[in-house]
């Protein structure tokens, strides 16, 4: 073991003081054989090079991870992305993955909320509750939280355009319990930027998104301070088919705008970027993955302090949950996505996730079953408990491959990232398509590998099998949509409609002005004003963005 002084330093001063705050897990982690686990193994002699590129966990650029004991001192949180026809249907999954032993809430809302339509506009037509829970006004999110008690789980809500009144609906929901705001932990998605580029779900063109974001920032950072205001997601670029350097790329770069956005506004660094949270997508390539995680961190680190001036260790992190990459699941032989979903949960855990989801083996046809839910949750339970990964930190680091690859990946998504800031910026890439182009030209690539046989895709140009008979799959009543329709008819009939008109009318005065949107939209939540009719009021003022192809 090094005796190296910095070494010694990060021991004595670092390491001593989380262990201090927050003991390890176990006394002591042992093998079969009764031998001692290292909590870190570093190299004999530490050069510069070495303290430059890695130095040690929880510090500067945090090659290593972000806390100075990671997983043996709290495993990640382990979330179970859940949510589908109405609130109360889904109120009950949540209760049964967090008996399950769930750590977190995920919640997955439907197309309508995703894009501010209330259920019985005629644009959600065939679309509610389908690929996630509506929620239409307070009365659903009360009903999505019965039981659940806010002050003592982790939330985090894919969201992105209106997410600045879910987050209203929850803090109201959270009031009703008894539970003050700077008690609630979660996050946010909260990302609009890479709706634009690869998945869709916008409302407002990106300059008036920027302000609500921002907003959101503002309001956060003196209400509830342990909140994390945005979740800069990879994931969904990925999905669309980037690659892993592009994906690393175009999230950082959209870090770095939401960042600038804040700065312009007069928020102070230090104060909003503790609360940045990004999302990746874990992919079935286990080395290149864990290298791409460890990339990502480094690059931001040196990104928030070079570029932007961060001295807070705290801004400079970058923390992430990790989904598996739904785009790898196959409806062909359904149970060898168990595999490829455990591969990939393990590239996030050796890669230093703070938090992951494992998709379902059925997901490629239809929403998860209630096992198949349970088999991917007991992945990841597996994977804490009795592979060994998580009791000792960055366990790949100093393979000549991983290092190598880690350098690659930052070095090609710091060119990509300039390339971005030469043409004016991520809004003018998004603007003239040029990250569009980015995306579409490598998933071309990737597809016309498989269509050749160039790359093999077991159970699908590869070790095909004939199967005669599908697995029981998750069906939604379609009357749910009636009944959402209904339940929204009934809280429309029996609020005070002359205040929510009111609060109406002083959303649009605030949207028309500098002033910050949270207060006046969590005031017209508390009237049970709807999703839709908040989101028309910002369509008036803001306009709506539409895709120029």
């Amino acid at each position: 073991m090094s005796d190296h002084p910095k070494y010694k330093a990060w021991q004595e001063n670092l390491l001593k003081k989380s262990l201090d705050r927050f003991p390890e897990r176990k006394p002591e982690f042992t093998n079969h054989g009764g031998r001692e686990i290292p909590r870190l193994a570093v190299p004999d002699t530490i050069d510069a090079k070495y303290l430059d590129q890695l130095a040690f966990p929880g510090q500067y650029p945090f090659t290593r991870g972000v806390q100075p004991t990671m997983h043996r001192g709290r495993l990640w949180t382990m979330r179970q992305y859940a949510g589908f026809s109405t609130a109360a249907e889904s109120n009950k999954r949540y209760r049964y993955l967090l008996d399950q032993g769930t750590t977190g809430l995920s919640i997955a809302f439907d197309l309508p909320t995703q894009i501010g339509y209330d259920s019985d506009d005629p644009m959600s037509c065939g679309e509610v509750g389908k690929v996630g829970v509506a929620i239409d006004s307070l009365a659903d999110m009360e009903a999505l939280f019965d039981r659940i008690p806010l002050d003592q789980v982790s939330t985090s809500m894919t969201i992105n355009s209106p997410a600045i009144v879910l987050l209203a609906m929850y803090v109201a929901v959270a009031e009703k319990q008894g539970v003050s705001p700077e008690k609630l932990k979660g996050t946010i998605q909260n990302d609009v930027l890479k709706e634009y580029v690869a998945r869709g779900t916008y409302i407002f063109p990106p300059r008036p998104s920027l302000r609500i974001i921002t907003d959101i920032f503002q309001w956060c950072a003196g209400n509830i301070p342990t909140f994390n205001t945005i979740s800069i997601s990879g994931y969904h670029i990925r999905e669309a088919g980037s690659t892993a350097i592009q994906e690393v790329a175009f999230t950082l770069a959209n870090g770095c705008t939401y960042v600038q956005a804040a700065l312009d506004a007069g928020l102070e660094i230090d104060v909003f970027a503790r609360r940045l949270a990004f999302f990746f997508n874990a992919s079935s390539n286990l080395l290149e993955e864990v290298a791409k995680f460890r990339a990502a961190r480094r690059l931001w680190a040196r990104l928030m302090k070079d570029r932007f001036g961060a001295t807070s260790p705290a801004s400079q992190m970058l923390r992430f949950h990790t989904q598996t990459a739904g785009h790898t699941l196959t409806a062909q032989q359904i149970d060898n996505n168990i595999v490829r979903v455990t591969i990939q949960a393990l590239s996030a855990v050796l890669g230093g996730t703070q938090s992951l989801h494992t998709n379902s083996r059925d997901e490629a046809l239809s929403l998860p079953t209630e096992a198949s839910v349970m088999t991917a949750l007991r992945t990841q339970q597996i994977i804490a408990h009795e592979s060994g990964v998580a009791e000792t930190i960055d366990p790949l680091a100093g393979s000549y491959y991983i290092e190598q690859l880690t350098d690659s990946i930052e070095k090609g998504a710091l060119e990509l990232v300039n390339t971005i800031d030469e043409s004016g910026g991520v809004v003018a890439a998004i603007e003239g398509g040029f990250i569009q182009r980015q995306i579409e030209n490598a998933s071309y690539d990737y597809q016309q590998e498989i269509e050749k046989g160039e790359r093999l895709i077991v159970g699908v140009n590869k070790f095909q099998v004939d199967e005669d008979c599908r697995p029981s799959l998750l069906k939604i009543d379609p009357t749910v949509e009636q009944q959402q329709v209904s339940n929204l008819a009934k809280v429309k009939a029996n609020r005070n409609n002359e205040r929510v008109a009111l609060a109406l009318a002083g959303l649009a005065k605030a949207a028309d002005s500098d002033d910050n949107l949270m207060e006046p939209i969590l005031t017209a939540v508390r009237e049970y004003a709807t999703l839709g009719e908040i989101c028309n009021i910002l369509r008036k003022v803001f306009g709506e963005y539409r895709d120029k192809g």
